[in-house]
């Protein structure tokens, strides 16, 4: 690959990653090990507990495609 290419694909994934990440985080919010104050729980076993259990991956997976953007455009910023 080109060196413009790679920089161009480097934004682009950038900014969609993002993008993304920004999306999943304001509709799960943040994982509960990361917030403040009161904290939901549910006995385990639960439809409830599996429901927050669900809640916390999709935000730690908004958390992981953030960084990836970021880690992407600071990459493109770079080289």
């Amino acid at each position: 690959m080109t060196p413009h290419l790679w920089f161009d694909l480097s934004v682009i994934l950038g900014l969609a990653c993002l993008w993304m990440g920004t999306m999943i985080l304001i509709v799960g919010g943040l994982p509960r090990q990361l917030r403040r104050g009161e904290i939901p729980t549910a006995p385990p076993g639960t439809p409830e507990a599996f429901g927050l259990w669900w809640l916390d991956q999709y935000a730690y997976i908004g958390l992981t495609v953030l960084g990836v953007g970021v880690v992407s455009l600071i990459t493109a910023a770079v080289g």
